[in-house]
């Protein structure tokens, strides 16, 4: 089965965005109101019966059983007797937002993650089943049926491939409008890409973003740090205006197109390199990054303002895409490896930018060096055999 995700801009009509806007808040109410009883009935499991909390103590009775997805829901359905508000929005729309706090939960018990938080507002809710027509063409204009809502005209930027079907809609809210996120699948089998053809090695990193085994250096743009001028000047103004007046709404509106824009402006220019360094290579290999680790350190605005994480999810989305091998190797020791005699030369400051190996007298930039470490890995992984880099010089 292969699943894509196609993002259009939707406009609706001011009854439609005050319907979204409803159907947002009623989703955040719902989920906090499910949150809050997960929340209670844990607490109120947490002390030892002889020695209890002497202010308070949350008293559920000791036959509850835990809430879940299904028990919620069938709560759900209950409360719509008596709620009139939670008729409004589609069935399916409020079970997925206790699907979603399910999930949160899941990701704290098996990965770590921590308890899950109230919400201030949703961005978005899914439609996970659709009519049976779901994109048309209507007197010159694309349009997309959307459950309890009808058609709602669509900016169809690209063509949905033929052969795919459309199997779920996610309705997006961001400061420049709706965005509609289609879900299209074809049951079909994909073979996986085979290492083959010309290897490239990539190393990441803040003095340049990225630095390829082939002597490739590529400058890192500050999309944050250029824009931070500017957003300071606007919450400057922000905080002289009275909170809730027509001025603070306005101000806040373009604060946040403002991060919009960097944010795009970082994820075209992801988009740009990934379709680069495909253009010219078969297989790419990267390093296994702690990411988490290197945006707490002491440069972690830069890190995140050059997203890291971000830019290897693209790339590997853009590999398998195009056919290219994309892997990522161990990135112990990289720096401290020299790719024509595999010595062991220590640890380098960070001010020292040229790796001189003092063996065999080989020098490059130290990041060229770390990419080519990485290509020598990934062919020792496939089984193919490593280039040593340096020959003859």
């Amino acid at each position: 089965m292969l699943n894509l995700t196609y993002e259009y801009k939707i406009i609706p009509t001011d009854a439609q965005r005050q319907t979204f806007d409803r159907w947002l808040e009623i989703c955040r109410k719902v989920y906090n109101y499910a949150l809050q009883e997960r929340k209670d009935w844990a607490n109120s499991r947490k002390c030892h019966l002889n020695s209890c909390s002497i202010k308070q103590e949350y008293i559920i009775p000791v036959d509850t059983p835990r809430p879940t997805f299904y028990t919620q829901c069938k709560s759900l359905a209950e409360a719509k007797k008596t709620i009139p508000e939670l008729k409004e929005p589609h069935t399916h729309v409020l079970q997925q937002v206790l699907r979603q706090l399910e999930a949160a939960f899941v990701a704290m018990w098996e990965r770590g993650h921590g308890f899950p938080r109230f919400k201030k507002r949703m961005r978005s809710f899914v439609f996970p089943q659709l009519n049976l027509e779901t994109v048309r063409k209507f007197k010159g204009n694309w349009e997309v049926n959307l459950p309890k809502l009808g058609w709602v005209k669509m900016r169809l930027s690209r063509l949905i491939p033929e052969g795919f079907e459309v199997k779920q809609i996610r309705i997006v809210k961001r400061a420049s409008g709706y965005y509609a996120m289609l879900s299209v699948a074809m049951d079909v089998d994909v073979p996986q890409v085979s290492p083959s053809g010309h290897g490239i090695g990539i190393d990441l990193g803040l003095e340049h973003f990225l630095a390829t085994s082939d002597g490739q250096l590529m400058d890192r743009p500050r999309f944050f740090m250029d824009g931070q001028c500017k957003l300071k000047s606007l919450q400057r103004q922000l905080s002289s205006k009275k909170k809730g007046s027509r001025k603070f709404r306005q101000l806040s509106h373009r604060i946040a197109r403002h991060h919009e824009y960097i944010s795009n402006s970082r994820k075209d220019f992801h988009f740009k390199i990934a379709h680069q360094l495909c253009d010219t290579a078969g297989m790419i290999f990267a390093e296994e990054l702690n990411l988490k680790a290197m945006s707490a350190g002491m440069l972690c605005k830069h890190t995140l303002d050059a997203g890291f994480g971000q830019f290897l999810s693209i790339l590997g989305h853009v590999c398998f895409k195009r056919g290219v091998y994309f892997a990522k190797v161990n990135a112990n020791g990289t720096s401290q490896t020299c790719p024509r005699c595999q010595t062991h030369t220590g640890k380098k400051l960070l001010s020292e930018r040229v790796h001189k190996c003092s063996e065999c007298g080989y020098e490059t930039n130290r990041d060229i060096a770390a990419a080519q470490v990485v290509l020598q890995r990934g062919d020792t992984a496939v089984g193919h055999i490593a280039v040593n880099f340096g020959e003859g010089k």
